[in-house]
């Protein structure tokens, strides 16, 4: 039994270690999405004509791609309820996403309403312009 209990106790801290950096992971993975571009200026609403399409990055941000511009969406709320089996449900009166919007998630498996989401500013990001000083 004195040994099994140090086992436990260190079974239980990586347990622990692990979940506290589950959001770490997920702003790493925001990163690799937005790896050699450069972020502008935000801005309230996104043509969704240009918008190929989007992806979830758990419990942190939506990200719309556009072609050559990327679009980061940080939620104002309910990111905490955002994951990788959610589909998206945006209920629109025009061509545009706005951050007054708001999205609706889904369980992919069950098909049933699991949160809202408060859309916040759009920041977009541009791949960096490299070219020779000739």
């Amino acid at each position: 039994m004195r040994k099994l209990l140090p086992l436990l106790v260190g079974s239980l801290a990586l347990v622990a270690g692990s979940a506290q950096a589950k959001p770490a992971d997920h702003e790493a993975e925001l990163a690799r999405a937005i790896a050699g571009r450069v972020a502008g200026e935000p801005v309230d609403c996104i043509d969704l004509h240009r918008v190929r399409g989007s992806h979830i990055i758990p419990g942190t941000a939506i990200v719309y791609d556009a072609g050559s511009v990327i679009y980061v969406n940080r939620p104002r709320g309910g990111a905490e309820s955002m994951d990788n089996w959610d589909i998206m449900v945006n209920r629109l009166y025009s061509s545009q996403l706005c951050s007054i919007d708001t999205v609706q998630l889904l369980d992919q498996g069950s098909r049933m309403y699991s949160g809202t989401v408060f859309l916040g500013e759009f920041v977009p990001y541009r791949r960096v312009q490299t070219g020779s000083a000739h």
